[in-house]
């Protein structure tokens, strides 16, 4: 299926979910998930898949459930989770790495009647990665070399994730160069976009790949560090 962009029922489909957030009323409407959601994002999964790998070859992706694309049902059994069944937020993931897709670098978007968010790396590490990060950036060097990257990226406007700690964890202090690096939970930066933009196919593709291009120094130090909690720190892989 060749994808020529998201239909303009797309978004206010999604809106209707969020509206509707029932798994009756969407039984009743399954045809329209498909038509306006599914099948066009396999579509999207496989054409620009193919435009990533110009970027790195080695990304994973798959037009599945549980591979590049998500459950529209959430998980509403699990501790603190939204306790409304559906999601009107639509995410795509493309991977690198043989580990989890969401502990490896990866680059992400989703959509919804609100945005089209868009980003690299990972949002929330594991303990496993979360070590083999503070790991990496004990050394002066690359510490400064991420340091350098967020602030190149920041000046192009994109953003980077919020911290996620107050004190700084056993080995870093106030006195090394960067140190506020090792307060951060996750590492990845990220652009929040118009979400009308899914429509035009050709423009969603090339203001991606311009996206993910910009953002690549940051994919490959995150992926860099999640082959580290592999090799180094030998932890079990999901």
């Amino acid at each position: 299926m060749e994808f020529k962009g998201f239909s303009k029922k797309t978004l206010p489909f999604l809106e209707s979910i969020r509206q509707n957030n029932n798994k009756e009323w969407f039984e009743a409407h399954r045809s329209e998930y498909e038509e306006f959601v599914l099948n066009p994002s396999r579509a999207f999964v496989e054409e620009f898949g193919e435009h990533l790998m110009a970027l790195e070859p080695t990304i994973n992706f798959s037009p599945k459930i549980n591979k590049s694309l998500f459950r529209i049902y959430r998980d509403t059994r699990r501790m603190g989770a939204i306790k409304v069944p559906l999601k009107y937020r639509i995410g795509i993931i493309f991977w690198q790495g043989s580990g989890s897709r969401m502990q490896t670098s990866s680059f992400y978007l989703h959509f919804s009647p609100d945005e089209l968010f868009v980003a690299v790396g990972v949002r929330w590490f594991e303990k496993p990665m979360l070590d083999a990060y503070r790991e990496y950036i004990k050394d002066d060097a690359r510490r400064d070399n991420l340091a350098r990257i967020l602030e190149m990226l920041e000046s192009k406007g994109y953003k980077t994730i919020e911290k996620g700690y107050k004190r700084y964890p056993k080995g870093f202090n106030k006195e090394m160069s960067d140190a506020q690096l090792s307060l951060y939970k996750g590492m990845a930066t990220y652009k929040i976009l118009e979400p009308s933009l899914i429509v035009d196919g050709d423009l969603l593709i090339e203001t991606l790949y311009k996206i993910y291009e910009e953002m690549l120094e940051l994919q490959q130090i995150v992926y860099e560090i999640s082959l580290r909690v592999k090799e180094d720190n030998n932890y079990a892989r999901m």
